[in-house]
């Protein structure tokens, strides 16, 4: 089984619930605050992998649900000063295993990465059910 270095938002119910499938399956899962992260380009850039810079995002961050920015239109060191300036608009989590860096969390890629107890969940695991009910989220 894996160490799981789990980059999170403090607080967040989905972040809680991926964690508990990691843990279920026999992971070790150190938990941190992706808020409180001292990030910098070099430390952030490698959870992204070869993702579109459109796919690094929070999509729940109140300036992306507004308007305010588009990630679309960013290139890779736009995004990433804007990250580093307000990190609730990184995508959670963030995992690290060893020198494996990933963004979000795709049950099955999850799967096929780690392992996973319970493949298949009714819930979606990475959009905040929060704010699609009420439209915000505690500590956005």
């Amino acid at each position: 089984m894996a160490t799981v270095i789990f980059y999170e938002k403090p607080g967040c119910a989905n972040n809680t619930r991926q964690k508990k499938l990691l843990t279920e399956a026999g992971h070790t899962v150190i938990a941190k605050s992706v808020l409180e992260q001292p990030w910098t380009v070099e430390t952030l850039r490698p959870f992204f992998g070869d993702l579109a810079v459109r796919d690094w995002f929070n999509y729940s961050a109140p300036a992306i649900k507004y308007g305010e920015i588009e990630p679309e239109k960013l290139d890779e060191n736009q995004a990433l000063a804007l990250m580093l300036e307000t990190p609730l608009l990184i995508r959670r989590p963030l995992m690290q295993v060893g020198d494996d860096y990933r963004a979000g969390f795709d049950a099955e890629q999850v799967e096929a990465w780690l392992g996973l107890t319970v493949l298949k969940t009714a819930a979606d695991l990475e959009t905040c059910q929060k704010s699609e009910k009420s439209g915000a989220c505690r500590h956005e």
